[in-house]
């Protein structure tokens, strides 16, 4: 994943083994961290996977067990990645132009998907710098134009003006609008500014984005440059757990309609599953040329292991106890155990793992 930091898979499966109650391993993985977890490396690395995967993790073991070893390696951690900042913006560079970036640009996704981790960094070390660091990214957003009140996926580190303009809630876009419904909830719902971008945006997203076939289905298109792509991607489908999350702080006349705009997207990804030959979903599908929530195209028809789709069941089943969700997690589970000889990312199975198990209460 870009980290050129051995050890990911360990870092990012502590929480799930502490909650599993997977104690001797959970002590094996502690012990590899404090004797083997080294940052010193001369490397490339991407900001945004080490801090999800390696800083996330770090301090997700740390409030769940309170070592302290995992406080220590965070906070060092996070302090290695203080240099991304520097840029005319403080907007994190990208080191190179990878298929997915676009003229050097910095992806949505990935600078606003640091806010969580570095205001706990701060909270922990006692040192302002790291929320400083993403609190300036909200200004730089703050102050630029949205075309339609829309962020697109691109922004240029140097410039700080949008690149082209691609709007997606599924990949380059998605965490961006989970951490800012995330920040608002971690600060006890103090963090208006937070509350106000993701609620303006979720309006923007219903406005512009999101549509509902004639057989019914709802689903949310891309926006490219004033056109609507009618795909919605495996990642997108993260958002009906979001929605259905949002409802509570929505205006109360929208409080139920987040909640159902959260059920549709559940349905619209679970039929993406449902008819498939496996029973799988792809990682992208359509609602065009006579088709709905079907991958058309050969370089779709794949499943690797996503979890966004079994996470919103989650979130749906926790805010409504309707059975439906535990069901189609369940049959989602089995069609994986079926297909258990062939090869699937622990990571991946450890977020589908941990999901599960918080439907069952």
């Amino acid at each position: 994943m870009f980290c050129n930091i051995q050890g990911a898979t360990i870092v990012d499966a502590l929480d799930t083994l502490y909650i599993m109650e997977m104690k001797e391993e959970f002590k094996e993985a502690k012990d590899w961290v404090e004797k083997n977890l080294d940052f010193n490396v001369n490397a490339e690395i991407s900001v945004f996977e080490v801090n999800i995967r390696f800083v996330g993790g770090l301090l997700s073991a740390y409030y769940l067990s309170g070592e302290e070893i995992f406080r220590k390696k965070a906070v060092e951690l996070g302090e290695k990645l203080l240099p991304a900042f520097n840029t005319p913006t403080g907007i994190p560079g990208i080191g190179r132009n990878w298929p997915w970036a676009s003229g050097g640009s910095s992806i949505l996704a990935e600078f606003g998907t640091l806010h969580l981790e570095f205001v706990h960094l701060s909270h922990l070390s006692g040192n302002p710098v790291f929320a400083e660091k993403v609190m300036n990214i909200r200004k730089v957003l703050n102050r630029l134009d949205k075309p339609e009140g829309l962020y697109p996926n691109y922004l240029n580190p140097s410039s700080g003006q949008w690149g082209q303009h691609h709007v997606s809630i599924g990949g380059l876009g998605d965490s961006f609008y989970e951490y800012l419904l995330k920040a608002w909830l971690m600060s006890d719902k103090t963090d208006e500014e937070g509350k106000k971008m993701y609620y303006d945006a979720v309006q923007a997203i219903e406005t512009h984005l999101i549509r509902k076939s004639s057989g019914g289905l709802t689903y949310i298109a891309e926006w490219k440059g004033g056109l609507l792509e009618h795909k919605m991607g495996h990642l997108t489908c993260f958002a009906g757990g979001m929605f259905a999350l949002g409802a509570d702080g929505a205006p109360s006349d929208k409080t139920g309609h987040h909640i159902e705009l959260g059920a549709e997207i559940a349905r619209t990804c679970h039929e993406s599953y449902d008819r498939t030959s496996m029973k799988l979903g792809p990682e992208a599908f359509r609602f065009d040329g006579g088709v709905e929530a079907i991958a058309t195209r050969q370089n779709e028809k794949y499943y690797i292991l996503r979890p966004e789709v079994i996470e919103t069941y989650m979130y749906m089943w926790r805010l409504t106890h309707d059975p439906k969700y535990r069901q189609w997690a369940w049959e989602a589970l089995g069609r994986l155990w079926l297909f258990r000889r062939i090869y699937l990312p622990s990571s991946g199975v450890g977020c589908i793992c941990l999901q599960i198990i918080c439907l069952s209460y």
